[in-house]
């Protein structure tokens, strides 16, 4: 069976990945101009809330591998972004948390994810936005494995 492109353009969860894969890349060379990748954006806009987690909290959170977030939370540990501490009754478990460079590259970075967010969106009104991530949300709750 073959599927033509409007068959695609239907089927929700490719359109939700190109449009991901798009904002990705249109953000990517902002990200850049303060030192950081999507990945690590990712993580700081994670942690800037959410600070500290274990990696496989912030695994679920920025929806990024934990065998490749490892290594993104490695570049990031060795540019002084963030600080990893064993805990204090399990020092397998390594908590992680920004560090004040980390809040820096986070402030420097976070205003092109929202201008990346605002071209994606341009085109709907104040309340389609509101309601595409009421639906999302939705989507969201009903196919999470996590509590979080």
């Amino acid at each position: 069976m073959s599927v033509g492109p409007e068959e695609l353009e239907a089927f929700t969860p490719y359109l939700m990945n190109r449009i991901m894969a798009r904002y990705n890349k249109g953000v990517e060379s902002e990200l850049k101009t303060a030192g950081v990748s999507v990945a690590q954006m990712r993580a700081l806009v994670v942690l800037a809330d959410n600070s500290p987690c274990s990696i496989s909290e912030l695994s679920v959170l920025t929806v990024i591998k934990q065998s490749t977030l490892s290594r993104t939370l490695d570049t990031m540990e060795n540019a002084g972004l963030i600080k990893r501490e064993a805990q204090d009754d399990d020092s397998r478990i390594r908590m992680i948390s920004l560090s004040d460079a980390g809040r820096a590259a986070y402030a420097t970075a976070w205003p092109a994810m929202v201008g990346m967010r605002e071209t994606m969106l341009a085109s709907l009104s104040d309340k389609e936005r509101e309601t595409l991530n009421q639906l999302l949300l939705r989507i969201f709750y009903d196919i999470r494995h996590h509590d979080f």
